[in-house]
């Protein structure tokens, strides 16, 4: 048999979790499904699969091969696309990663009005805040926030985020603004990680300066520490455009925007460079053009 069938026909066994559904799946028998499980497994002298009367389960061999094949499939798929030109509309099945937050508000209307234009394509979210391989893990766009570590996908710069200090005016209000650094000892502060200590990198007098704080609200999300500050219970340490609507709107005001870090730089990521798939280039092609025009990341 044909090496990518089988590979397809294993594929979608592990899609889903048995063999009837993989040969409801793509049109065939389920005899068929499992000779070329057997095939394969015969080639490769290793078991895919563990078999019971109920259920079919991957091996961790076969999870591993599992995620060889998703790879050299969409390889081949994109070699294709490539071959047939850069005129062949958009189809099949896109992966995008970012930081959750920042997804969910910049980048799923990006991945909307893709899906609008491009009628055969799908997107998969991975909205994270963690740094996705994107080689490993199958990503084929990634939006990055922060300095860049090596790689050899292409990037493309479309903004910039400040880390900023922000509280509610009724808060600073009561408890008063802070005008240094060391200021902040003396303010109740609501952060984003689960510890009992926290420390702030600003800038003071052209040198870095850490500020070691003791928050009393530690939550593990930003939307809850940027919650915290909107009800005025303390000062919290957020990206410029987690609260921009917020500061706009006089519900949370800035403080010592003078010691801030340099911003961080947000970038496109992607593979392949010019030989990306025309369903990776249109998608690429869209966010630049979208994130660059947002003034929340200017």
């Amino acid at each position: 048999m044909d090496r990518f069938h089988l590979m397809q026909t294993f594929l979608a066994v592990v899609d889903e979790q048995g063999f009837a559904g993989a040969a409801r799946k793509l049109g065939i028998s389920p005899p068929a499904v499992t000779r070329a499980v057997a095939e394969l497994e015969r080639r490769l002298g290793a078991r895919l699969f563990t078999r019971t009367t109920r259920v079919v389960r991957v091996t961790d061999a076969g999870e591993r091969y599992a995620d060889d094949c998703r790879r050299i499939l969409a390889e081949v798929e994109e070699a294709d696309e490539s071959a047939g030109g850069i005129h062949r509309a958009p189809r099949g099945r896109l992966s995008v990663t970012a930081p959750a937050m920042f997804g969910g508000m910049h980048v799923t209307p990006i991945a909307i009005e893709y899906l609008r234009r491009h009628p055969e394509t799908s997107v998969a979210c991975w909205f994270v805040d963690r740094l996705v391989n994107m080689v490993d893990e199958g990503a084929d766009i990634a939006i990055r926030i922060g300095d860049l570590p090596d790689s050899s996908a292409t990037a493309v710069k479309v903004g910039s985020v400040r880390r900023v200090i922000c509280a509610s005016p009724a808060y600073l209000k009561k408890h008063g603004v802070p005008r240094t650094p060391a200021a902040l000892a003396e303010h109740t502060i609501a952060v984003n990680r689960l510890s009992s200590t926290t420390e702030w990198k600003l800038i003071e007098r052209g040198a870095p300066r850490s500020v070691r704080l003791t928050p009393r609200l530690m939550t593990t999300t930003n939307d809850a520490a940027i919650e915290g500050a909107l009800a005025g219970f303390g000062l919290t340490r957020v990206l410029s455009y987690q609260v921009i609507e917020h500061v706009r709107a006089r519900r949370l005001k800035l403080v010592l925007e003078e010691f801030e870090p340099p911003p961080w730089p947000v970038h496109v990521m992607y593979r392949e460079g010019r030989r990306a798939a025309s369903k990776v280039r249109a998608f690429v092609d869209l966010a630049i053009e979208r994130l660059r025009a947002n003034p929340a990341i200017r």
